[in-house]
């Protein structure tokens, strides 16, 4: 049996968002392997130890956003 799926890596800018004792962190214009197909986003190693090193040293951010939150188990009807 052949399988004749390839899967298809574009180079892009994304942003990484990361959850961590309950505050959650933007990453903007972090660079990934994105599959077209699934989205799913691949980091290189160095990529992955900057972003935690980002977020570990609690640098000054570059701005701040608002984020609505919805409860999925409260909105159940």
């Amino acid at each position: 049996m052949t399988n004749n799926w390839q899967e298809r890596l574009v180079d892009k800018q994304v942003t990484y968002t990361l959850e961590l004792n309950g505050k959650i962190f933007l990453i903007e214009n972090v660079p990934a392997r994105v599959n077209e197909e699934t989205g799913e986003q691949l980091f290189s190693f160095s990529t992955v130890e900057r972003l935690q090193q980002m977020i570990l040293d609690g640098g000054e951010p570059d701005h701040f956003v608002q984020v609505p939150v919805y409860n999925y188990v409260s909105s159940a009807g």
